[in-house]
């Protein structure tokens, strides 16, 4: 079953990022970074986190995207204490977007951006399986989109299934009756969950939040690209945007291996192949590596 990891793009601070969150959530971490050369963005490093269980890959890569909150993290907290607690940690320096309060769907809430602009949603719940939530918020031209991309990303992945649901049954400030107020789904085993804000914002998806999909074989790698790319410009070493604008990497699970086994000539040789591509070809991948 191909893994789905979410990648952060920092400009050059992603090793600073990650010993925060390890260290709020308290999480211990022995992967080490690993490192390669000649790149549009010059040296870049690429980092990988692992969060109660689940795996986040993190990449200091230069000023070419910013975080927003179309794309948040929410993490489900099993006491008020641990949502307060996170809230402290995450609020320095921090924009708040909902401030921690008691709400109708929760006794302990709060939204915030943190000092890297990474987008963070602390709930209390009795009743979660997984800590840590990726949300889509579905703004701007996508907004009423959101049951529309979930019953795809549902039908494209296997494992996958539609949870609770929620509308707005009326009309609530901007946002139109009927459109989902929130939806959980799960995609591979992993949840998810999906919103459509009808209020104006002044950002949408873009490539600083991407979701890396792990394949076997070369024939997962068609299979995704050609149910997931919607926009040919996009697509540019593994990268692809979907017709709402979600950036996917669909990446052959052998390539990371290589990097990580390889020394640094052996990575610049993957690297020269890799740029080459847009869609990844684990056989020319290989022919790289072993030459």
């Amino acid at each position: 079953m191909p893994r789905i990891i979410p990648h952060l793009w920092y400009d050059d601070n992603a090793r600073e990022a990650r010993d925060f969150y390890c260290r709020v959530f308290h999480q211990e971490q022995q992967n080490k970074p690993v490192n390669f050369d000649g790149t549009p963005s010059g040296k870049v490093e690429l980092l990988e986190m692992s969060l109660f269980g689940q795996t986040f890959n993190l990449i200091s890569a230069g000023p070419y995207f910013k975080f927003n909150p179309s794309i948040s993290f929410l993490v489900n907290c099993n006491s008020e204490e641990e949502v307060g607690r996170y809230w402290t940690e995450f609020g320095k320096n921090a924009h708040i977007m909902m401030p921690l309060d008691s709400y109708p769907f929760s006794r302990a809430y709060g939204w915030l951006e943190d000092k890297y602009g990474l987008s963070w949603q602390f709930y209390y719940t009795e009743k979660a399986t997984q800590k840590i939530i990726p949300t889509l918020m579905f703004v701007g031209e996508n907004c009423g989109k959101a049951e529309e991309a979930v019953d795809l990303y549902t039908q494209v992945f296997g494992a996958s299934g539609i949870g609770a649901i929620s509308r707005y049954e009326k009309e609530e400030g901007d946002n139109k009756e009927g459109t989902i107020q929130h939806i959980d789904f799960k995609l591979e085993g992993t949840g998810f969950a999906a919103m459509d804000s009808g209020y104006k914002h002044n950002f949408t998806f873009n490539e600083a939040i991407s979701f890396l999909v792990e394949c076997r074989t070369q024939e997962e790698i068609d299979y995704y690209w050609e149910k997931l790319s919607a926009h040919p410009e996009a697509e540019q070493c593994g990268w692809l945007k979907d017709r709402y604008g979600v950036s996917w990497q669909i990446v052959p699970q052998v390539l990371g291996e290589m990097m990580k086994r390889g020394g640094a000539e052996k990575r610049a040789k993957i690297t020269e192949a890799f740029l080459k591509m847009k869609k990844f070809d684990i056989g020319k991948l290989l022919s790289a590596y072993n030459d």
